[in-house]
C-alpha cells in the first residue's frame, strides 16, 4: 500500500487528537493536587481554621491548571488563555515552593518573637529550606506540612509546565491550520 502525502490539514487533525486530551488529564492532575493542598495530611482541620498558605488557598492548580486549560481543546483562541492560565499557575506554585508552607512553628527559635505561632518560618530565614531537610521539623503542625507542600507545589509546577507546552503547540496548531489551510486551498475548519 502506498501511504497518502503529509497534507498539513491531517497533521493538524493528529495533533487536536493528542493535545486535548492531554491537557484534559494535566487539568484534571492539577486540580487534584491543588485540592490536597487544601487539607495537608488529608485533614480538613486546617482549612476550617484558617491555616493554609495563601499560595494554596489561591487555587491556582483548580482555575489556572485545571478549568482555563481543560477548555484549551475547544478552539485556538481558548488555547491562549490555557497559555495564561497555565503560567499564572506555574508563577503561583513556583512563590507558594519558594516561600514555603503556612505552619505552627516555635518562633523564639528563629531569633524572632518569642513563642510559638502560625506563619512562614522559611520566608525570611535567608537561607533555601528545600535545599536542608533538618530545617522541615521547623513546622510543628500540621505534621508533615513541609513535605507535603514541596511534593504537591512541584506536581503543580510540572503539570504546569507541560501545560504551558501544549497549550503553545495548540496555538501553533490553531496558527499553522489557518495558514496551510489556504495553502491547499481549502477553507479552514471553524
Amino acid at each position: 500500500t502506498i501511504s497518502p502525502p503529509w497534507t498539513p490539514a491531517a497533521s493538524r487533525g493528529t495533533c487536536s487528537r493528542i493535545v486535548g486530551p492531554c491537557l484534559l488529564v494535566l487539568g484534571t492532575l492539577s486540580v487534584a493536587a491543588n485540592i490536597l493542598l487544601l487539607f495537608p495530611g488529608g485533614a480538613s482541620k486546617y482549612l476550617m481554621e484558617g491555616h493554609i498558605s495563601k499560595h494554596a488557598k489561591a487555587v491556582p492548580g483548580i482555575w489556572g491548571g485545571g478549568i482555563i486549560v481543560s477548555t484549551a481543546f475547544i478552539s485556538a483562541v481558548l488555547s491562549k488563555l490555557a497559555l495564561l492560565g497555565a503560567a499564572a499557575c506555574f508563577v503561583f506554585s513556583g512563590v507558594g515552593l519558594t516561600n514555603g508552607p503556612l505552619c505552627f512553628y516555635n518562633a523564639s527559635e528563629h531569633g524572632r518573637r518569642h513563642g510559638t505561632l502560625w506563619g512562614y518560618p522559611f520566608l525570611d530565614a535567608g537561607k533555601n529550606y528545600l535545599y536542608d531537610r533538618r530545617t522541615w521539623s521547623t513546622c510543628l503542625e500540621p505534621e508533615g506540612i513541609v513535605a507535603w507542600n514541596v511534593v504537591l507545589f512541584s506536581l503543580l509546577l510540572l503539570i504546569s509546565a507541560a501545560e504551558m507546552v501544549l497549550a503553545s503547540f495548540q496555538i501553533l496548531n490553531g496558527c499553522l491550520g489557518c495558514l496551510c489551510g489556504f495553502c491547499d486551498g481549502k477553507k479552514s475548519p471553524p
